[in-house]
């Protein structure tokens, strides 16, 4: 299959794998609606794609991923109708990914923020450089972290440091990532390449029927866990999006002051 045609991605196949680097390095590889939307359509065309037996996704620049974008909330801010496009994509996003037959890794680069982390935690295998940090800091900036790390979180590490993590909204550096079981691998920055070379070569050159049959059986969880929570999680972090919390937290992000927080 011929991926071609995205802006916000840059996609090259090498035999049987294909890398995909999110290219926006100037915003952190910030995940707005157009750069999500493209991730959508390459989760959907990867179901057609009979020549690529694993994906390696990693960002451009000193970032994975930062996450959401804030100054893309802010015009998002009063339209209803946006909005709830926004989490319609936002919903297949999620369910779409969990449906990608091809062993998914996530190359881990730089740090993984928000919907980054979430991004990169419902691949099949994560690998972080040992400089880079992971974590999930919804509430911070006044929203709910509805958006998939209710699902991944508490499966991978357990409900009390899902709480721990998802409620603090802190960051998390490779090898705490790595010892509490969130991510599969930190590695010394210059072995990182190796290290993912290492596991795509040894699944695109095995049994793929095999390896991908096993993939969907093991992603039944996740995607049980994605119709228990998915829903109310984006509903919750509709209305968190609205608030004055969150509104009071992208002024003092573009202001470069702390915000202060009112509980609305």
């Amino acid at each position: 299959m011929n991926h071609t045609g995205y802006e916000h991605l840059l996609i090259e196949r090498r035999d049987a794998v294909l890398h995909v680097v999110l290219n926006a390095p100037d915003k952190l590889n910030a995940i707005d609606f157009a750069m999500e939307s493209e991730l959508l359509r390459l989760f959907q065309d990867l179901r057609q794609d009979r020549a690529t037996a694993v994906v390696v996704l990693t960002g451009a620049g000193r970032a994975f991923s930062a996450g959401g974008d804030l100054q893309h909330n802010l015009r998002l801010l009063g339209d209803l109708p946006m909005i709830r496009q926004e989490f319609d994509l936002a919903r297949r996003f999620v369910n779409t990914l969990l449906d990608v037959e091809q062993p998914l890794i996530a190359r881990l680069q730089g740090d993984a923020i928000g919907l980054g982390a979430t991004l990169a935690l419902l691949c099949d295998l994560t690998v972080m450089a040992d400089t880079a940090r992971i974590g999930d800091p919804h509430v911070r900036v006044g929203l709910v972290a509805g958006d998939g790390g209710a699902i991944a979180w508490p499966l991978l590490v357990g409900y009390a440091r899902a709480k721990r993590y998802l409620l603090g909204g802190e960051l998390i550096g490779a090898a705490e990532a790595e010892r509490i079981g969130l991510v599969n691998f930190c590695v010394p920055a210059a072995e990182l390449d190796a290290t993912v070379e290492r596991w795509a070569g040894r699944w695109s050159s095995g049994p793929r029927d095999a390896v991908r049959w096993t993939k969907a059986t093991l992603n039944l969880s996740l995607k049980a866990q994605a119709a228990l929570v998915l829903d109310a999680g984006l509903a919750y972090e509709m209305n968190s999006l609205q608030s004055a919390d969150h509104r009071e937290a992208i002024e003092a992000f573009l202001a470069k002051r702390a915000p202060q927080f009112g509980g609305r």
